[in-house]
């Protein structure tokens, strides 16, 4: 694991999104201030390349539990969201606050319509996937998910994102399926500590399904929306977000 710390005063555990590295939150950590924690996911930036010998998200969540010492506050963003939500379910002992930034536990919506339009949509970028056309199956991806458009992107940045999107399958049965049975109700009512949730008003409909299910089974929860934001909010509106993050450890917001 390849991690870096920056700052000082309170620990924070940062974790980014698929396909990013560590220096995506950067910006938001200096804003929010505290003595941040970030390290690249398995098969992202400088850490070594996941080889498959166990679970993608379960890989990642030893590592944010290697990260921590005693109950800290773990800010996620997207896949990383759902890595620190598991790891608060699966080791209270480490984690004493959450702050939740869109998180694509898409199993927390399953039921709803919204749900159901996901599936739809994501079927080309499986389809690409089975094809082994990682170009294609990456700028659908980046369509979504993304901040900026494919064809803005610049080469070094599209082959990292193609190099990488095996990845993207390689996580899905955990955020998909919840096998672990993370975001289940049984689940998530033990998780007894202060957890705000971010998420960006331009952003896919699903993740307000999944803001609103994860909302109503955590006994603690606070759902924020970001006016003009869209799922990358963590580099695309910093202020704002560092702002609500601040709010809460204030006990304001």
């Amino acid at each position: 694991m390849h991690k870096v710390t920056v700052g000082h005063g309170a620990p924070v555990v940062m974790v980014h999104c698929m396909l990013a590295r560590h220096e995506s939150l950067l910006p938001l950590a200096g804003a929010v201030g505290g003595q941040a924690t970030l390290f690249d996911l398995p098969g992202h930036g400088r850490s070594p390349d996941w080889d498959g010998s166990w679970d993608f998200q379960a890989q990642a969540v030893a590592w944010a539990a290697a990260c921590c010492d005693g109950p800290t506050h773990l800010i996620g963003h997207s896949f990383g969201a759902t890595v620190a939500l598991r790891l608060a379910v699966e080791r209270p002992d480490l984690v004493g606050r959450l702050t939740l930034i869109e998180p694509v536990y898409f199993a927390a919506a399953r039921g709803t319509s919204d749900h159901a339009d996901h599936a739809a949509g994501f079927r080309p970028f499986l389809e690409a996937m089975a094809q082994d056309d990682q170009s294609d199956a990456a700028a659908r991806f980046n369509a979504v998910w993304g901040a900026v458009p494919w064809d803005a992107l610049p080469p070094r940045t599209q082959g990292y994102l193609m190099d990488r999107i095996h990845l993207v399958t390689a996580s899905g049965t955990a955020i998909e399926d919840d096998p672990a049975g993370i975001t289940t109700p049984e689940s998530l009512a033990k998780v007894a500590i202060p957890v705000t949730l971010i998420r960006g008003a331009n952003s896919p409909p699903v993740i307000g399904a999944i803001h609103a299910a994860l909302t109503q089974r955590l006994p603690d929860a606070t759902d924020h929306v970001v006016a003009g934001a869209g799922h990358m909010l963590p580099l695309t509106h910093t202020a704002e977000v560092a702002a609500l993050i601040r709010a809460a450890d204030r006990g304001t917001g």
